[in-house]
This record gives C-alpha cells, structure tokens and sequence, in this order.
C-alpha cells in the first residue's frame, strides 16, 4: 500500500506540472501583444538603421539593439562567444592582373578583362591555347569529347547551345546541370581536367564599356561558402582580340555561339601561343554576425529549440531606404518579443525544459549567409536541436490571396518534411489557443516560388534539423520595395501569429521527447 501510495503520488506530480505548464502557457503567450510588436519594430524598420544591409552601419545597429535587448531580459550567451554575436567573415575583392600573348602585352580594358570574382593569386603559363566551344561536359551534349586540354589555355564561349529533340540543356526541359552562363561551373570543370587557365569570350559583348572595366577591378562583398574548389584564372577577351588569337575561324564560330547553336567538334582550334598571366589580388574582410541569446532549460538543458528570423534587409540605394518592415523585421520582433516571454516565465519559476536559443541572423538576403555559417560552425550540437521554427515576414497580409480567412492565416511550411510530430504539435498550440488557418500550400512540392529553399530554417533543415516556417505570402505588393514600411504591418494579426509560434515552441521546449526524425529531406533523401 505503502508503494501504490508513493507511486500515486509522484503521478499526481507529474500532472500537476504538466497543468501547470500547460496554463504558464497561456500566461506568458498573453505577454506577447501588438503594442510590444510594435514598439521594437518601430526601432528596427526606422531612418536610422538605413535598410539594415549586411555589412554595413546600418546591419550593425541593428545587431546592437537586439543584443542590447537580450542582455536586458537577462538571457545569457553561449560560452563560445564574446558577448552575443557569432562574427563571420565576409570579403571584398580588388585585383591587378597582366596578360601578355606571344610577349605582347594585352590593354585591360581595351583587350581584355580580368574580373576580381573567380581569379586568385597567381601565375598563369601556358604554351597552347585550345578552343573548346561552350566549355560543356555533359551526359546529352560535350565540348571535351576526345580533346585533351591539361597544361593548356582553354578558350570557350558563355552560354549554351540549344538541341534539337527532347533533349534540352537550356530551358524547361533542361535536364542537365548546366544553365546560362554557368561560368563558374565551367571554369572549375576545366580546372578538374587540368587546364591552365582561361579565355572567356561573351558572344553578346563585342568590346568593354567603362562602367564593366570599373566593376570587374573589384568585387561585392560576398559569403565565403565553404568546399567550393578554386577555379582555374580566367580573362574575358573582346572580339577583336580573340579572333587575333582564334584566326579567320572566329567568325564562324561567334555566329554559331550568338545563335545558341552546338559548335561541331571538328571546328576544335589548338594554337601555340605563348600566354602568360599574372594575377595579384587583395583582400579587405568585413565581419557581420548572427545575434545570439539564451534561455538554460531544467532537466533537458543539453538539448535545444531554436527561434530564429531574419534581421537584414536590402539597405539604401540611390538615396531609397529599403525600410524591410514585414520583411524581416516582423520575424526579428516576433523573436525579440517571445524571448521576453519565455525570460518572465524563467523569472518566475516556468523556465523550460529544453534550452531556448534565441538567434536573428544577417546575410539572408544575399543568400542565406549567416544561417549558413552557423549551421557550419554549430554553437551547440546539430543532433541535439530538436527543432528549428524559423520567422520571415509575418506583419501583412497576402495581396494575392483570395479566401474568406484573410484575415486569420498564416503559410506553415516544413510541416510534411523532416519528423511526423512537427504538423502534430503545430496544429493543436494553434486550435488550443489561436485558431488561425495553417496554409500549407508552399509545401506543395510543385511550388513555383520554391519557398521551402528561400529562408535560414533551410540551413538547419540542410543538416537534419525539423523545421517550421511561418510566412504570410506577401511576394507582390511590397515585397523588396522601399515601400515595405511599419504602417503596412496588421498588428493585430502579427500578434496572434507570433502567439501561434510561441505556443509551438513552449510545447517542443516542454515535451518528454525530442521531435522524431523520421522523413527523409526532400530531393537530397538525406
């Protein structure tokens, strides 16, 4: 009696913390309002951080207000860092580069160009030159077939060739890998067979104008991805100075190459030339960052929720800022805002289970850039994150959507992807407390717009991670535009949104297990 009796006890404990959680829930979502939203956004989207652009001031003030927020509610840093923001590199190429063909030296600008992206540091010699049409080796249509370009200076032309028959490689029914102009992708196959370098000719470029000799000197920043090869170097010859090197041939072959025809391999051109390259490049490095705040769990602390959403936006161009108010800076706040939630109920004895990393990212609309350099460098372990639920622009309303339930919606996309518990948990958080209508019509996997692929969730989903992404579909009316500004923004569906997101969250920080993972990610079956 006396065991039946304890038992009985510890299972009435147990059901009383789960009541209780199960109303703290409803508490501290009740935290979250439209005022709050707004308050944060109004600092976000303002004149002052100038669009938010990654790598600049503006990105960078940013970056301050939302780790000066964090550090105000009392969330901690990962122990890695130095404050809350995960630094990563981004560069900013310029280049000098000679180029002389039989010890007569090539006039940039004039002759030639020798862009910053893709070169490096080196010297470049070759004792033959070899054209080699597109610079294509592909299952439906080659340019390398029987030709043998190692130590040699490959000379190809941009672009594609259309075939005749089912077989396309350009257009919709391209089932190669190749797409115009593909050029980094040739330059690196014509590195992986050997090649010493390369000419490039643009059929559609007959000479330079001053504006494309400006801008190939130097480069935009850009996201050092990682595992990409080194290409072989590389100039972009005019007319003129290709058919100096190709002889009578080049006319014949520009016509084929303006027309998107296949270039016979018979027309195959190797000449002794001596070439040679040199390239000097420099490097300046601008670090931007990820913002990263905590909330330490109880007896699950070593495994982790994240709450993420996107804080740059486009910047200021030709005088416009691009104020990126829904886009994405209702996410940001979204974030900011549950943060504050789940620190009131840490204070107050409901902290959760699981660690709750709170993370706004940059780079996003450069392609992803900051969710890519944590999901490459981890702060905590990958196979520990039981789940990522990523935020990118829930303020407005879809201009295009024509359902009665306008107005009480948001886009739930993941939820068919990755683990089974994600659509489980997602649904009954929302019927529970918000009644929202869950669209999933962007996990439709004929999705023109490929949305799944267009947000930071999809470098967590990349590795393993189940996601969910909320969205509300605006991709017409503002969207990019120095018209996305704070007086668009429904606050009061932007808070029953956020609400939505926050009990989702509660439930997976709270819950006994981890999410399940347990379907393979689309395409990749990884």
């Amino acid at each position: 009696m006396k065991k039946m009796f304890c038992l009985f006890g510890v299972l009435l404990s147990f059901q009383l913390i789960s009541f209780a959680q199960t109303d703290a829930a409803a508490t501290y979502g009740n935290t979250i309002t439209g005022a709050g939203l707004k308050k944060h956004l109004t600092i976000i989207a303002s004149t002052e951080m100038d669009g938010r652009e990654t790598g600049t001031e503006g990105q960078r003030k940013a970056a301050a207000y939302i780790e000066s927020q964090f550090k105000l509610m009392g969330l901690t840093t990962a122990a890695s860092l130095n404050g809350y923001q995960q630094y990563y590199p981004l560069y900013q190429d310029s280049i000098s580069s000679k180029l002389s063909v039989n010890k007569i030296s090539a006039v940039y600008g004039a002759d030639y160009l020798s862009p910053a992206a893709l070169n490096e540091n080196g010297n470049n010699k070759s004792g033959k030159i070899i054209f080699i049409g597109y610079g294509i080796d592909d299952k439906g249509y080659s340019d390398y077939t029987n030709i043998n370009v190692k130590n040699k200076i490959v000379v190809f032309f941009l672009g594609e060739p259309k075939l005749q028959g089912n077989y396309l490689i350009s257009g919709t029914n391209r089932s190669s890998k190749w797409s115009y102009p593909g050029l980094s992708e040739k330059l690196a196959l014509a590195q992986s067979k050997g090649a010493a370098g390369a000419f490039v000719i643009n059929p559609m470029q007959q000479s330079f104008n001053q504006n494309s000799v400006d801008n190939s000197k130097k480069t935009n920043l850009y996201f050092p991805h990682e595992g990409t090869g080194k290409p072989v170097n590389y100039a972009i010859l005019s007319h003129a100075f290709a058919k100096n090197i190709l002889g009578n041939n080049f006319d014949t072959l520009l016509k084929q190459a303006k027309a998107s025809m296949p270039i016979n391999a018979s027309w195959a051109i190797e000449n002794k030339v001596k070439v040679q390259f040199n390239y000097t490049k420099f490097r300046t490095t601008v670090n931007a960052s990820n913002i990263v705040g905590i909330i330490e769990g109880t007896d699950k602390k070593d495994e982790y929720v994240f709450l993420t959403a996107h804080y740059d936006h486009l910047g200021n161009h030709g005088g416009k800022i691009y104020y990126g108010a829904d886009d994405d800076g209702s996410g940001t706040c979204g974030v900011i805002t549950m943060a504050e939630a789940f620190a009131k109920a840490k204070a107050e004895g409901h902290g959760p289970r699981r660690t709750v990393v709170f993370m706004t990212v940059s780079g996003e609309e450069k392609g992803l850039w900051g969710s890519e350099y944590y999901s490459d460098h981890p702060i905590f372990p990958l196979d520990k994150t039981s789940a990522d639920l990523n935020t990118d622009m829930v303020g407005r309303v879809d201009t295009e959507r024509k359902l009665g339930d306008t107005l009480n919606y948001v886009y739930v996309i993941g939820h068919d992807k990755l683990s089974s518990d994600l659509p489980i948990i997602n649904e009954a958080a929302n019927n529970k407390n918000t009644q929202l209508t869950l669209d999933y019509k962007f996990d439709d996997p004929n999705d023109q717009e490929r949305i799944y692929y267009r947000s930071d969730h999809y470098n967590f989903a990349r590795k393993g991670v189940p996601v969910l992404f909320f969205y509300d579909g605006m991709l017409k009316a503002d969207y990019h535009k120095p018209t996305d500004t704070i007086d668009k923004i429904n606050f009061e569906l932007y808070e029953k949104r956020v609400r939505m997101i926050f009990y989702t969250a509660w439930e997976i920080a709270n819950r006994d297990e981890m999410l399940k993972r347990d379907i393979l990610l689309p395409e990749t079956g990884k």
